[in-house]
């Protein structure tokens, strides 16, 4: 195992991961005396797992049909629209 990309890999999807939408729903569950934590923390945890694979399904079939550097700028692009959108937005 590659410890150098996982270590870059889990903080990148660990500090992404703080605060987002997914973290709240999640925090809205265990908040509910009526809910198990256990069962919460499971089908979060499960949710997560499942979607990280499919993202990494689709990444190694994209990586085999796409130009990595095609790849690059549709992400980087990506990213800046998002940024710019967020601080354009208006309320």
């Amino acid at each position: 195992m590659d410890f150098k990309l996982f270590a870059t890999v889990f903080t990148t999807i660990f500090v992404a991961e703080l605060g987002d939408k997914t973290q709240l729903a999640t925090l809205l569950y265990a908040s509910d005396a009526s809910h198990p934590k256990m069962t919460v923390f499971a089908a979060s945890a499960a949710a997560l797992v499942l979607t990280s694979a499919l993202g990494v399904l689709a990444g190694a079939f994209i990586a085999e049909h796409v130009n990595p550097k095609l790849i690059r700028w549709v992400a980087g692009l990506g990213f800046i629209a998002v940024g710019a959108w967020v601080l354009l937005s208006h309320e």
